[in-house]
């Protein structure tokens, strides 16, 4: 029976599609031409097989795809012409499930709001108090930026020199003297030779290497270094301690491995080593010698830093280390491996741009007392 309905159908004559001279020959150039789409080619073919008094089930089948196909480009076509099956039908988009005032509650509650006995709101938590899923708080979140889960540290200074302080600073980064070595000096103090109580697992793929959260300690040394601001070369030693006796041994250390015939400009932060007395009789021995001070709590001024977060980052945070004599060696090999292919740190901000920042900042903070 079902055979038999199915040779009927296919046999039975649909009413030939209503397609005049023009339409038809612009038909079969879609259908033959290789720049034709192949879903637009599929209706060309589609409408004209309709236009040949085709069967619609007899089309479906030879094409291979289903009848209600075959109708819907037959009606865009009496609809539209050529041009309906040129394009696919608009789709309305997702419905908006959010009102605005929904959106302005969640942000409003971000900003000026915390959760009962916590410092910040997590997605879970406010997707709760909002009554919504955490799928639309973190659409909402990462639509207007906001980060809750964040916080960065920052430290104004207080130094009542700063503006001086920081033109001379800068002023030596961007218009070095003539004549002159400009280097960027500190100690990075206290660095622990901590060593691993187990062995850790190695690299492989799909898995980083791992190492215990537990560590034995075998002691410190403390890293002086002089990052020259000309090539990016780096003069370090590792010294035990770190008082004016080991200031003035690196001193030494930076006179003997810098040319004779050259000033020297140190900028270096404010620690009470760097003026004490002995290092001020041990400077006015050697002329050539100029200390320039960072302002307080600036830090970020001391391009010497910024290398020391690639030493720290690159040998000494990942590393395990049996003895003071294991770090120090580390420590070395990093400053030769530096100094071979030397990078420079660049300071590109003059001294104006950093001073309306600081102003900037000072007035955001005046707002919230």
């Amino acid at each position: 029976m079902l055979a038999w309905y199915a040779l009927f159908m296919a046999n039975y004559a649909s009413s030939a599609l209503i397609c005049d001279r023009n339409q038809r020959m612009r038909l079969k150039h879609l259908e033959s031409s290789g720049a034709t789409p192949q879903k637009i080619a599929l209706r060309a073919r589609i409408i004209l097989r309709a236009a040949d008094g085709q069967a619609n089930l007899a089309i479906a089948r030879e094409l291979g795809i289903s009848r209600p196909t075959v109708l819907l480009w037959r009606k865009r076509f009496a609809a539209e012409g050529v041009r309906g099956i040129m394009h696919d039908a608009t789709r309305p988009g997702r419905r908006k499930t959010l009102s605005p005032e929904k959106v302005q509650a969640v942000i409003e509650a971000t900003l000026h709001t915390q959760p009962p006995g916590q410092t910040h709101w997590s997605i879970r938590e406010m997707a709760k108090a909002q009554g919504l899923s955490r799928m639309a708080v973190q659409r909402i979140w990462k639509r207007h930026r906001l980060q809750p889960h964040r916080v960065e540290t920052f430290k104004l200074s207080r130094d009542k020199h700063f503006v001086e302080k920081l033109r001379d600073v800068v002023g030596l980064y961007l218009n070095p003297p003539d004549k002159a070595l400009v280097l960027s000096v500190d100690e990075k103090s206290q660095i622990q030779a901590l060593d691993r109580t187990q062995p850790g697992l190695p690299l492989k793929k799909g898995r980083c290497g791992t190492m215990t959260h537990d560590y034995k300690r075998h002691g410190t040394t403390s890293l002086f270094a002089a990052l020259n601001m000309l090539d990016g070369r780096v003069i370090g030693q590792c010294l035990p301690r770190h008082r004016s006796k080991e200031f003035i041994e690196f001193l030494n250390t930076i006179d003997q491995n810098t040319p004779p015939e050259l000033d020297l400009h140190l900028i270096v932060d404010n620690y009470s080593t760097h003026k004490s007395p002995l290092v001020k009789r041990w400077l006015k021995r050697h002329a050539r010698f100029h200390l320039h001070f960072i302002p307080t709590s600036s830090s970020w001024l001391n391009m010497v830093e910024r290398w020391f977060r690639e030493i720290t980052d690159k040998a000494i945070r990942r590393g395990a280390f049996t003895s003071v004599d294991a770090l120090t060696t580390a420590i070395h090999r990093f400053l030769d491996a530096h100094n071979t292919n030397p990078k420079v740190f660049t300071w590109t901000k003059d001294a104006d741009t950093v001073l309306a920042k600081v102003a900037k900042c000072k007035e955001a903070l005046g707002t919230l007392q």
